[in-house]
């Protein structure tokens, strides 16, 4: 109870584990984006110590994300018993482990030339092989188990924002995320819509516009040039304004739109350039992000 008597609010925790390589800092930095106190690997006993006493050691946060994994001595032993001595009615707690296939976790130790933890003088696939086995049964009582193996960060962040954003319930505006790509990359995981404008004249094919992208003007100015692309626009603006507010109403808190061409250097940059522009100026909270305009 609080001072009035009502209930307490709890506290959001998210207690982050899983591979190594397999994306645990990045989960921290976008949980810190959603205004979470984040801290990594802390040792057991004073991890302990901070969900006895959250009021007192990081006074006036209702948002806590803890990174902890086999770098922690004794982890594979204490973290579960940790685990159960959170108290339900102070937290409102989700176990998040990330893991990764093994190709793609011993390519990203390589890239780094980082031993791995659990096997510093041996091949990565090693250690991996040894981690998965003293990491099973956690994985097992994991509330979300989340695969990064062709993730980028955006969609890291997609993800992230949509288990754990608390926007849409707190009075404040859903998160719009507008993301243009190459369809020869993939389509970005999580899209929620997606729209496909490869059906619009291609700058890649006009002299002096290859090598520039859609957040240009000369590229812009080509594709206002053509009857479809300002249609397009009106009409993708005019359906979008539409939606929204009705996917807001279900209380979602953030809605990721896809704009796809073949690249993802010219079209759909430019679409999305626009489109980020006049829902904003329509009152919406957007977020641009261009996945592939740099390949």
């Amino acid at each position: 109870m609080n001072e009035t008597g009502a209930p307490a609010r709890r506290i959001r925790l998210a207690l982050i584990t899983g591979l190594s390589g397999s994306g645990r800092s990045s989960v921290a930095k976008c949980l810190e984006d959603l205004r979470y106190y984040c801290v990594d690997n802390l040792p057991l006993p004073l991890l302990r110590e901070l969900l006895a006493r959250p009021g007192e050691l990081i006074e006036g946060r209702d948002r806590i994300a803890v990174v902890a994994d086999v770098r922690t001595p004794g982890f594979e032993r204490e973290f579960p018993a940790v685990l159960a001595e959170i108290d339900a009615e102070r937290f409102d707690a989700t176990l998040v482990f990330l893991e990764a296939s093994d190709e793609v976790l011993i390519r990203r130790f390589s890239e780094t030339r980082r031993p791995h933890p659990l096997a510093p003088d041996a091949p990565p696939s090693e250690g991996i092989r040894r981690e998965r086995l003293l990491l099973g049964e956690l994985r097992e009582r994991a509330d979300l188990v989340l695969d990064t193996s062709e993730w980028s960060i955006h969609e890291v962040r997609s993800v992230i924002h949509r288990e754990f954003s608390e926007l849409g319930g707190n009075g404040h505006q859903m998160l719009v995320s507008l993301i243009s790509f190459g369809f020869k990359f993939g389509i970005p995981y999580g899209s929620d819509l997606l729209f496909d404008v490869r059906f619009l004249p291609n700058p890649y094919f006009v002299a002096g516009l290859r090598e520039r992208t859609g957040r240009e003007p000369p590229v812009q100015a080509y594709l206002d040039a053509q009857a479809d692309f300002p249609d397009l626009l009106a009409r993708l603006r005019d359906l979008l304004v539409y939606l929204l507010p009705r996917y807001q109403r279900e209380n979602r808190s953030y809605l990721s739109i896809a704009i796809g061409c073949t690249g993802g250097r010219h079209r759909s940059v430019a679409v999305a350039e626009r489109l980020a522009a006049a829902l904003g100026d329509a009152g919406w909270s957007v977020q641009l992000l261009h996945r592939d305009v740099e390949r």
